[in-house]
């Protein structure tokens, strides 16, 4: 039988199982529109972008704000020295051995298909660890090493890093702003008030600082992602239930409100598309507010309809809640790869794009149960523990949700 217990976040474990997987959707697509990816498709269109819409605003933010509980459950149980030091390892590890092993694969494919480059991987590798930064085209040089897909590790480091100074300097007085946080999130606030600061940020900084993941100058990005991780912080700091119960109440009308929104990105986006510049700018700002709009509106439907629905453990939660990191890992390169492997058969892109979902889900779980039993590959993939598969990890997976 399920496991209600009413302190236990579940269904955010369950959102964030559900938002990685989205990924692989989502990078998969990459594939095959107009936006910029590492490789593209010889069928590259704009066919799928509405599609991509109904997850690109949110799905990110919503990781990040997931990814706040966690560490504020976290920091429940450990001090703050000790909290770093988890996180650290946790997150930094993964990130060293993925720049080294796992995303380079993706940047010599990119190099060959964009660049023509003929050498071996063997000498690429060579390149890649030299620093090399010759690889350019109109102007834009490709950055060596890199992170690729992992920013997302990265800033959530960095985030963590800041959450603990936060908590160092502040001590208990968090708690109260926590708690007068959380009064205030009520009725029209919970809804305006996120809406506002996640506006105020596309507004005045998105025209100058788009979103690049170069840490140091990603201004956008971190003005939109670190609140969002601070608020699931602050949430994850609460005994009680109250505000994801609220966003339950929410969750038709969020839902409603993001897919009416999206909507009327979608009709911006046509209607612009031949418009000259000039006669845009009007627009842009109004613009920019509807999609904040978006973001929040989705995020809030997505928490309440899994409060509503998904507050319970079972093995499978278990199971995929350890899964998840690895697959993150390992999926974008093993979409490239594919793709790449897979361009001179000139398959139709639906059927292509099937495959290339179903081959990157196989590698990834084959991959996932492969490293989980060789310890040094457990710490690279961020698995933690040292209990092997087949051991009954129930009591210890149920006492930590929400990991993230």
């Amino acid at each position: 039988m399920p496991n209600t217990h009413p302190s236990r976040l579940y269904f955010l474990d369950w959102i964030r199982i559900c938002a990685f997987f989205l990924l692989i959707l989502y990078h998969t697509g990459m594939y095959y529109v107009t936006w910029d990816f590492h490789i593209k498709s010889p069928f590259a269109s704009d066919a799928i972008e509405p599609l991509m819409m109904l997850s690109s605003p949110w799905r990110l933010g919503l990781l990040f704000l997931v990814s706040g509980v966690a560490a504020a459950y976290l920091m429940k149980k450990l001090t703050t020295a000790a909290f770093l030091r988890q996180r650290s390892a946790r997150l930094l590890l993964p990130l060293v051995f993925g720049m080294l092993v796992v995303v380079p694969p993706q940047s010599y494919c990119e190099v060959v298909e964009k660049l023509g480059y003929s050498g071996s991987y063997l000498d690429f590798m060579k390149l890649y660890l030299a620093r090399y930064h010759g690889f350019c085209k109109e102007g834009a040089c490709l950055d060596l090493p890199t992170w690729n897909h992992l920013w997302f590790v990265t800033y959530l480091w960095v985030y963590t890093l800041l959450l603990g100074a936060m908590a160092a300097a502040f001590g208990p007085r968090l708690q109260a702003v926590s708690d007068r946080l959380c009064k205030a999130l009520t009725g029209w606030k919970l809804v305006a008030l996120p809406v506002a600061a996640l506006a105020l940020a596309r507004v005045t900084l998105f025209g100058s600082y788009p979103s690049t993941h170069n840490l140091v100058v990603d201004w956008y990005n971190h003005a939109q992602y670190l609140p969002l991780f601070l608020l699931g912080a602050l949430l994850g700091m609460q005994q009680e239930r109250a505000v994801w119960q609220r966003m339950e109440g929410m969750r038709f009308v969020s839902l409603g409100v993001a897919l009416g929104c999206w909507s009327m990105l979608i009709a911006y986006y046509a209607l612009t598309e031949n418009m000259n510049p000039a006669d845009i700018m009007p627009l842009i700002q109004a613009q920019r507010v509807v999609y904040a709009l978006v973001q929040w509106s989705a995020m809030l439907a997505v928490l309440g309809f899994g409060h509503r629905h998904l507050q319970f453990d079972s093995a499978k939660r278990r199971y995929l809640s350890q899964a998840v990191f690895p697959v993150y890992i390992v999926h974008q390169t093993l979409i490239i790869v594919f793709a790449h492997l897979m361009q001179p058969a000139r398959m139709q892109p639906a059927k292509e794009g099937l495959l290339l979902v179903l081959l990157t889900l196989t590698f990834s779980f084959a991959i996932f149960e492969a490293v989980r039993r060789v310890p040094l590959l457990r710490a690279c993939f961020g698995i933690h523990g040292t209990q092997q598969p087949g051991a009954d990890t129930s009591r210890a997976a149920s006492a930590q949700p929400v990991a993230a």
